[in-house]
């Protein structure tokens, strides 16, 4: 709004200027009429340098403060814009000028507020009248003069209201900056929360799988060292034991790797049961399975869940606890499923729990679910509770 005022402010100067310029050698009847219309001489250096010193202030205020200018800032360029539009007026010969004092109420609107420009866009009409009354006697019987200051508290109205939907517009798209702001942080929070739940979650399968597999490929290199002279046979399908293992670990990490990918298929819990069982039975550590129920019910997290508190169980049981026979059941209900190891080893202290068992909590209360370990000097009893999604 502002540049387009200057460029009717400059036009109407600069045609009362050149008015008496085109009128000169014509009759001096149209001398006289366009003085009778209100035109004088313009003195056109200092009337372009003013209108150019304006247009320069409102551009140096929208570049340095694009958002809203500080108040003590605000104040020395409303006095400064208010001096200059004076400057001005006494230098143009259209009058036209005279509606720049227009803009004094608009740019004080994003300032100060509506109760300062509606303050200001009185003081300028007031303004008005006085150089009225001081300079045209009788001017409030001249219908012209009437009409233009009508014309120009109309202005001063709409000028108001533009401020204020330009103003509301304005701290819109603040508030939208803010929006987005604070949604680029919650993104980034959600991302740096969704990689550490990814790391924990490699890590627990690093520690279930791996570890699992590592700890059976240990057994049974230490049994292939203890039998090699007393047992080459047993020695020698303890070493095939453990390449079995190895293989089975490449596996797993193979899975992992494809379900990073999110192309495995489908999980199924009492086929891996029985894999596991098959990797873990020999003659130190005896496991029983019994799975009950229809595990089509529940999803894969919660399968999965399950299977890796049996490993986690059963490799506590043939590692730390020193057990010859653990017993693991499976009761996949309509409404819960429940996983239960149970060993006849030495047990643990209750402060004692490691990582895995720290894990494999995780694990199941991401599932929404329960873990309960007693431990004692007849073994170790492992619970834990699943219920179904939508239960």
């Amino acid at each position: 709004m502002p540049a387009t005022l200057y460029a009717a402010v400059l036009l109407s100067g600069a045609y009362a200027w050149l008015t008496p310029w085109l009128s000169r050698g014509a009759a001096s009847d149209a001398a006289d009429s366009a003085m009778a219309n209100g035109l004088g001489g313009t003195r056109p250096v200092p009337f372009g340098l003013l209108l150019a010193a304006l247009f320069v202030l409102d551009r140096v205020e929208t570049r340095r403060y694009p958002d809203r200018t500080p108040h003590r800032v605000a104040v020395g360029l409303l006095v400064a814009r208010a001096a200059l539009t004076v400057a001005v007026v006494a230098v143009d010969g259209s009058g036209l000028s005279r509606a720049l004092f227009v803009l004094l109420p608009y740019t004080a609107y994003f300032a100060f507020g509506r109760a300062v420009a509606v303050a200001l866009g009185i003081a300028c009409a007031g303004l008005v009248v006085t150089a009225y009354q001081l300079t045209i006697p009788r001017w409030y019987v001249q219908a012209e003069q009437v009409s233009d200051l009508l014309m120009f508290a109309v202005g001063l109205v709409l000028t108001i209201a533009m401020a204020a939907v330009a103003a509301e517009e304005q701290a819109g798209r603040a508030r939208l900056e803010v929006s987005h702001a604070r949604l680029r942080a919650y993104a980034e929070r959600v991302a740096e929360l969704s990689a550490a739940a990814e790391r924990n979650r490699l890590a627990r399968d690093i520690h279930d799988s791996l570890g699992h597999h590592l700890t059976a490929i240990a057994v049974l290199l230490e049994k292939a060292d203890t039998f090699r002279d007393r047992d080459p046979a047993g020695s020698a399908r303890a070493v095939a034991d453990a390449r079995d293992s190895a293989r089975r670990a490449l596996d797993d990490v193979r899975e992992s790797v494809r379900s990073l990918r999110a192309d495995t298929a489908p999980f199924r819990l009492s086929a891996a049961l029985h894999d596991l069982l098959r990797q873990v039975d020999d003659d130190r550590l005896t496991v029983s399975l019994d799975v009950a129920g229809d595990e089509t019910r529940y999803d894969p997290t919660t399968l999965t869940a399950l299977y890796r508190a049996a490993q986690e169980g059963i490799t506590n049981a043939r590692r730390h606890a020193g057990a010859s026979r653990v017993e693991v059941t499976v009761d996949l209900e309509e409404s819960r499923a429940r996983l239960v190891v149970a060993d006849d080893g030495r047990g643990f202290r209750p402060d004692r729990e490691g990582f895995g068992l720290t894990g494999m909590r995780e694990r199941i209360e991401l599932s929404g679910g329960s873990v309960a370990v007693s431990s004692g000097g007849s073994g170790t009893r492992l619970v834990v509770t699943i219920p179904r999604r939508g239960e």
